[in-house]
C-alpha cells in the first residue's frame, strides 16, 4: 500500500514544477512595451540634402517665321474708257498718293462737254422764252378776268332795269330775255377767264423744259469727271508693283492699270500654334529681327485671332511696323520673338527632386525640421531641370536627397560633414 502513494506523490510534486516555470515565463512575455514616444525618440532622424529655390533661364526665347506683307494693296482702275495718251511712272517706282501715273487722250470727253454746253445753253434760251410768255399769258388773263367783271357787273344793273321796265310795262319780254341772256354769257365768260387764270398758276408749264436744263447740266457735269478720270492717280503712297499698260492703248471703263503697295507702315504676318498664340496673348507689342541681321525691331500687335482658322488650324497674326526708310520689303521673311529673355528666367527644381504619385507631382521643402510635401505644377524642361509653374517660391529649401523615402510633415535633419551642412 506505501508504493503507489509514492508515486503519487513524485508525480504532483512534478506538476506543480511545470506550473511554477510556466507562470514565470508567462510572466516575462507580458512586461509592458516601450512607450511609442520613447521608440521614436530612439529612432534617428532621416538626413535629407537641401538647395535654394531659384530662377534660371530655363531655354532661348521662342521665335516664329513670319512674312512681310505690305499694309494696303490697292488697285488703280479706270473709270472711263479712253487711250493711254502719257505714261509718267513704271513698274517699281515709289508713288505719293494723288501723284498722276497715267494719262488717257480726253479728246473725245471734251467734245461730249461742249455738246453739253451747247444743250445747257439752249435749254436755257428756252426756258427763259417760256417764263416770259407764261408771265404774259398770266397778265393776259388777268386783264380778261377783271374785264369780265366789270362787264358782268354793267349786265347785271342792265339786267335788273329790264326786270323793272318789264313789270312797269315799259318793254318786252323778248328784251328782258336778251339783257338775262347777255348777263349770263358775261358769267360764263367770267367763269372762263377764271378757271384759265388757276390753271396756269396751279400747272408747272415749265417742268418739261426745266428737266431739259438739269438734264443738260448733268452731261456736262458727266464730262468733267470724265476728264478728272482722264488721269490715272495713285490711291495710296507705296511702291507701283504692277503696270501693265502702254502708250496707245485703248482702256474700257473697269480696266485694272496697275497696283500700288504701301509700304508705311508694312505688316507682318504670321500663322501660330495654340500653344504660341498663349504666349503672346494679351501682349500689344512683340519684338522681331531680320535673318541675318543684328538689329531687332518692334512691332505692334494689330490683330491676333481669337478663334482657329477652320483652313489652316491656326490662330493669324498681323504686327503693324513704320517702314519710313522702307527698308523691309513684302515677299521677305522675319523672325518674330514670341518670347523674351525675361520671360525664359523662371522657377526651376532639378528634375531628380520630383516625386511622381498617381498622375500628380510633388516636392518636398524643408521649413525648419519639418519636411513638407507640396504639390508642383510642371513646365518646360531643359536637361537636368525644369520649370515649376506654381506650388513653390524663390528662396524655398528644396530637398534634394532622400525624398522619395519621406512622409509630409516628416521631422528630418540635415546631412552634414566636419560640422557642416551638406549641400549639392
Amino acid at each position: 500500500m506505501k508504493l503507489p502513494i509514492i508515486r503519487t506523490v513524485k508525480q504532483s510534486t512534478k506538476i506543480v514544477g511545470i506550473a511554477m516555470l510556466s507562470a514565470i515565463l508567462a510572466a516575462g512575455c507580458t512586461q509592458p512595451a516601450a512607450p511609442p514616444e520613447t521608440a521614436a525618440a530612439e529612432a534617428p532622424l532621416k538626413q535629407v540634402k537641401v538647395a535654394a529655390v531659384q530662377k534660371q533661364k530655363i531655354a532661348e526665347p521662342l521665335e516664329q517665321v513670319a512674312d512681310v506683307a505690305s499694309s494696303i494693296q490697292m488697285d488703280i482702275v479706270t473709270k472711263t474708257s479712253g487711250d493711254v495718251q502719257q505714261i509718267y511712272k513704271k513698274r517699281g517706282d515709289m508713288v505719293q498718293q494723288g501723284e498722276t501715273i497715267v494719262k488717257l487722250d480726253p479728246t473725245d470727253v471734251e467734245l461730249q462737254k461742249q455738246k453739253g454746253v451747247l444743250s445747257v445753253r439752249s435749254a436755257q434760251q428756252q426756258l427763259t422764252k417760256a417764263k416770259e410768255d407764261l408771265a404774259n399769258t398770266k397778265t393776259d388773263l388777268q386783264h380778261a378776268a377783271t374785264k369780265a367783271e366789270t362787264a358782268l357787273r354793267d349786265a347785271e344793273k342792265s339786267y335788273s332795269k329790264a326786270r323793272n321796265d318789264y313789270d312797269l310795262g315799259l318793254i318786252t319780254k323778248a328784251q328782258l330775255d336778251q339783257a338775262e341772256t347777255q348777263f349770263n354769257n358775261l358769267q360764263l365768260d367770267l367763269d372762263s377767264a377764271k378757271n384759265k387764270l388757276n390753271t396756269v398758276e396751279t400747272t408747272n408749264s415749265l417742268s418739261q423744259l426745266e428737266t431739259q436744263l438739269e438734264s443738260s447740266n448733268l452731261s456736262v457735269r458727266e464730262a468733267n469727271r470724265s476728264l478728272e478720270n482722264m488721269e490715272l492717280k495713285a490711291p495710296v503712297s507705296g511702291v507701283l508693283t504692277e503696270l501693265p499698260v502702254e502708250v496707245g492703248m485703248s482702256l474700257s471703263a473697269g480696266f485694272r492699270a496697275g497696283q500700288v503697295q504701301q509700304l508705311d507702315p508694312i505688316k507682318i504676318k504670321a500663322e501660330l500654334t495654340e500653344a504660341a498664340a498663349a504666349l503672346i496673348r494679351g501682349k500689344n507689342e512683340l519684338s522681331f529681327y531680320v535673318p541675318g541681321s543684328p538689329e531687332k525691331m518692334n512691332g505692334a500687335v494689330s490683330y491676333l485671332a481669337d478663334v482657329m482658322s477652320a483652313q489652316t488650324k491656326s490662330y493669324s497674326l498681323e504686327l503693324s511696323v513704320p517702314n519710313p526708310d522702307t527698308k523691309l520689303k513684302p515677299g521677305t521673311k522675319v523672325q518674330v520673338l514670341l518670347t523674351e529673355e525675361q520671360d525664359e528666367i523662371v522657377l526651376t527644381v532639378p528634375t531628380l527632386s520630383v516625386v511622381r504619385e498617381a498622375g500628380d507631382t510633388f516636392v518636398f521643402i524643408l521649413a525648419g525640421d519639418t519636411a513638407e510635401k507640396r504639390k508642383v505644377e510642371l513646365g518646360r524642361l531643359n536637361e537636368t531641370v525644369q520649370e515649376v509653374r506654381s506650388g513653390i517660391s524663390e528662396g524655398e529649401q528644396l530637398i534634394v536627397s532622400g525624398q522619395n523615402q519621406l512622409t509630409d510633415k516628416e521631422k528630418v535633419q540635415l546631412a552634414h560633414r566636419n560640422g557642416k551642412p551638406v549641400r549639392p
